[in-house]
């Protein structure tokens, strides 16, 4: 299985950004069972869950993102997505999605910069 984010770059505080994640391999009968979300490894080497879905379930966010962020899942695409609105400089790391429970292999994510 591989994981491909992209949609990242740099943006000023206040901006808006959205993410995409496909997951790509023979795995089209369990993406959609499949618990999904977004990490993100922070500068100082932290990794954070920031967003969860489940299919037919409420998502999940990060205390600090709510009301900010919203996943959304595609499973016929088998794509996870994230729209990010009012991004601050903290939101600045590096964005992955996986599988919550037994993760697929890590992609490479993708870079969100907030900067003025």
């Amino acid at each position: 299985v591989q994981l491909q984010a992209s949609g990242g770059g740099l943006v000023l505080p206040g901006g808006s950004l959205r993410l995409s994640c496909k997951a790509s391999g023979s795995i089209f009968s369990v993406f959609a069972p499949s618990a999904m979300a977004w990490y993100r490894l922070t500068p100082t080497n932290q990794r954070e869950l920031v967003a969860s879905t489940t299919t037919g379930g409420a998502p999940t966010y990060a205390d600090d993102v709510k009301g900010r962020f919203t996943i959304a899942r595609d499973n016929s695409r088998k794509t996870v997505y994230l729209q990010m609105n009012d991004l601050k400089p903290e939101d600045t790391a590096v964005y992955y999605c996986n599988r919550i429970t037994n993760p697929w292999t890590w992609g490479k994510g993708t870079l969100v910069t907030v900067s003025s």
